[in-house]
């Protein structure tokens, strides 16, 4: 299944690599490799929790953010890249259309 990133989920991705690495050299690339994680929902989309509405998420390994993802149209859409201490009333807002 095809892979669409939504800009705002791109946005938050870039802006967590430059926080990570600017702790510490290298980690936002780290990050960056936990994130392609988004790979396995594009094998197996429904394989992973809903968690609002019709979105799903995928736990990033050693971070503490979730890739939130919808299925529309045969794509997997992510919508988020969503940090566990966020609120996630935030994510009623996201929609993959």
């Amino acid at each position: 299944m095809q892979v669409f990133v939504r800009p705002e989920a791109l946005a938050e991705m870039r802006e967590a690599c430059r926080w990570y690495d600017e702790r510490v050299p290298g980690l936002g690339t780290e990050f960056g490799r936990a994130v392609a994680a988004i790979s396995a929902a594009a094998r197996r989309p429904d394989a992973y929790p809903t968690v609002e509405g019709e979105l799903r998420r995928v736990l990033l390994r050693r971070f503490p953010y979730s890739i939130v993802y919808g299925i529309d149209a045969g794509r997997v859409i992510v919508v988020a890249c969503f940090h566990h201490r966020r609120n996630p009333k935030v994510l009623g807002s996201r929609r993959t259309k």
